[in-house]
């Protein structure tokens, strides 16, 4: 279905920071329908569990979007569906969140690790320091953190772990190299997550790929500026549309 987009939220903070751009979207657009679907609630950490739950639960035949870690599972589940998935759509997503030595562009290992401890420590400070990070580089980063705060559901201790061992073995650049719809990846030029240079990496990678590098924006800038973003996700759905 053309006219109907699903987007996957990032971690820990559910899909409130979704939802002034699914409303954006369908601002602009009255015939495509957006949907947030949250993430799997699974204490496994296992990937391909992951997307046998998203597989199983995600309407087919539709277009594939996410936010950070979201947009790495859409990744995944769009070259595992194929020509059963319209199109690919990432905001801020990392092909690999953690660095490592064929992707430089992405958070150290040993950072990533103390991220880890601090969530099996104290999960509830973890997920501020982790909406702190998301909004540095927005205009108003203090205000920015406390709205992600406010919206992020109570998720149980050993759901936000697996989740964070998702994150830390998912390397996409395959899945996005398998895919052959049509791609939009967009990145952030001050993300306090995802450095910017990921953006030209992934450049590297894939050449015929549409990829957009929002220079004065964080992590968190679908929820910075939902108009824009979902006017420049609108441009994207109609070009491809009408290939």
């Amino acid at each position: 279905m053309r006219d109907r987009l699903i987007l996957l939220p990032g971690w820990g903070l559910g899909i409130s920071p979704l939802e002034p751009l699914a409303a954006a979207l369908q601002g602009l657009d009255e015939h495509l329908h957006v949907e947030i679907e949250p993430l799997p609630e699974l204490e496994s950490s296992d990937l391909e569990e992951w997307l046998d739950e998203l597989d199983s639960t995600l309407p087919k035949d539709a277009w594939l979007g996410g936010w950070s870690l979201g947009g790495m599972l859409a990744s995944e589940l769009a070259a595992r569906r194929g020509e059963r998935c319209c199109g690919l759509l990432t905001l801020a997503s990392n092909p690999s969140f953690v660095a490592h030595a064929e992707w430089s562009s992405a958070m150290s290992g040993e950072t990533f690790d103390a991220f880890l401890a601090g969530c099996n420590a104290d999960p509830r400070m973890t997920l501020k320091r982790f909406s702190l990070l998301c909004a540095q580089g927005a205009e108003d980063p203090r205000g920015l953190s406390r709205l992600l705060l406010a919206g992020a559901p109570n998720t149980p201790q050993a759901q936000l772990m697996s989740g964070l061992e998702v994150l830390a073995q998912l390397d996409s650049r395959q899945a996005l190299q398998a895919f052959r719809g049509p791609q939009l990846h967009l990145f952030a030029g001050l993300d306090g997550l995802v450095p910017a240079e990921a953006a030209s990496e992934l450049l590297a990678l894939l050449p015929d790929i549409e990829i957009g590098l929002i220079e004065q924006a964080s992590h968190a800038f679908l929820l910075e500026d939902p108009h824009g973003v979902a006017g420049a996700i609108q441009a994207f759905l109609h070009e491809s549309g009408d290939d």
